[in-house]
């Protein structure tokens, strides 16, 4: 394209129109996981508190302002500084991007610890995809069986902590997946192999 005022606002709308796209496929691919356990007029109001932010923000600056927060859960009443990492390595663009991590508190539990110990090591950094791809994990777990304590979430999230502090980097989304699969499938759980597990 030109670069041209018409070459940039037509490359704007192209990246406009895959950002739909993307959205609109990870609403598709998330149509089969349960219901998050916190209900939406409760992070509503939770997304209120967030007005006073300047976004984007670091995940330290959510929690110094709203730690304290409560938000009620089916499985319980989380602060916000049980859910978000204390660092600054974290960050969120948005309050929706901020209301999106805490609806789920085992997930985003889960990924405080993972941060925390990525934290405390340079080479340890998440890329977006990445990030992306433990919550779907965690998630998928999640929907696994809501009746299992989230069993498979906490250890998969000490076995990612325990690879950061021996190698001092991330593993890899894929092998996370495959030690899911794996922890699935020794537990007597079923993963077909077109689900997100199934690997």
């Amino acid at each position: 394209m030109a670069d041209n005022k018409n070459g940039r606002e037509a490359q704007a709308r192209n990246e406009e129109r895959r950002q739909r796209e993307r959205a609109i496929a990870e609403e598709l691919e998330r149509a089969d996981e349960p219901e998050p356990p916190v209900d939406s007029t409760e992070l509503a109001s939770f997304e209120t508190e967030l007005d006073t932010l300047e976004f984007p923000a670091s995940a330290a600056t959510v929690v110094d302002a709203v730690g304290d927060y409560e938000i009620k859960s089916a499985e319980g009443t989380h602060t916000v500084a049980n859910l978000l990492p204390d660092a600054a390595v974290e960050s969120f663009d948005s309050p929706a991007e901020v209301r999106t991590r805490v609806q789920r508190p085992t997930v985003a539990g889960a990924m405080k610890r993972i941060v925390k110990a990525a934290d405390r090591y340079q080479s340890a950094s998440f890329g977006a995809s990445q990030r992306d791809g433990y919550e779907r994990t965690f998630r998928a777990l999640q929907a696994i069986d809501a009746d299992d304590d989230d069993e498979g979430i906490r250890a998969i999230a000490d076995w990612i902590i325990e690879h950061i502090h021996e190698n001092e980097t991330l593993p890899g989304s894929r092998d996370v997946r495959r030690r899911a699969s794996e922890f699935c499938r020794s537990n007597g759980y079923s993963v077909r192999n077109d689900d997100w597990l199934g690997i």
